[in-house]
């Protein structure tokens, strides 16, 4: 009777590792936010089990049911399409609800993008604040309102079809010369890192097709900085 967590690679799949490898082989069943690639990467471990879908859409649904069906004596392991879950994808709820039930829950270390993004950075990683996504539209602006004075190193998700929006905003709300580093495909062949202040890296992905997961990683707020309403005064 026990959940675990499991971290999977975020590209590489050398980045597994044999804890999570025995853990997979040893459960019941594989909670997948992606049955197709969950299954792909335990064919390629050579691991068949049962696989059971529990994503964003599905997880007020699911949660009871995985719930009573732990509590009945099962092993489970939840698994992301990539990385750690809970961690912008789903899994809070399910925690959340075993720790109100009694069932004991194993988060394994492993693969989460934001961590490599921050380290190759170049910018401080000492105090970090991790903001996921940004709001799309109703919420947006008053997020980066709110981060403008922020002077801790701030790590954000985007998708590809956005970036530039977001390089933009930052420009208009955090100053044109705030240092910022975007990770694209990390761990992957075609990984790249691109540091310099917004208006450099802007101009960068501006000339350029973007595609594959993207890390952004902005430098906080310093006494040598200026936002960019303190910039047109």
């Amino acid at each position: 009777m026990k959940l675990y967590i499991v971290p999977t690679p975020i590209g590489n799949l050398e980045d597994i590792t044999l804890r999570a490898i025995n853990v997979l082989k040893s459960v019941d069943v594989v909670l997948a936010e992606d049955t197709r690639t969950s299954g792909n990467l335990l064919k390629h471990l050579g691991i068949s089990k049962p696989m059971q879908s529990y994503h964003v859409h599905n997880e007020h649904q699911t949660v009871t049911r995985v719930i009573e069906r732990i509590l009945k004596g099962e092993t489970m392991a939840l698994v992301s399409d990539a990385g750690t879950p809970a961690v912008s994808d789903p899994g809070f709820l399910l925690v959340r609800e075993c720790i109100k039930y009694g069932v004991v829950i194993e988060c394994l270390p492993g693969p989460t993008a934001f961590v490599p993004a921050l380290v190759n950075s170049g910018l401080p990683s000492d105090r970090f604040t991790f903001e996921g996504f940004l709001p799309h539209k109703k919420g947006r602006q008053t997020r980066l309102q709110n981060l403008a004075n922020e002077e801790r190193t701030m790590i954000f998700y985007e998708s590809p079809h956005r970036l530039l929006k977001s390089l933009q905003q930052f420009s208009e709300y955090f100053g044109p010369d705030r240092q910022v580093s975007v990770s694209r495909e990390l761990t992957k062949m075609f990984e790249e890192n691109i540091r310099g202040t917004v208006t450099e890296v802007l101009a960068y992905f501006s000339a350029k097709t973007i595609k594959g997961e993207i890390v952004i990683i902005v430098g906080g707020k310093t006494s040598g900085t200026k936002s960019a309403e303190e910039s047109e005064e």
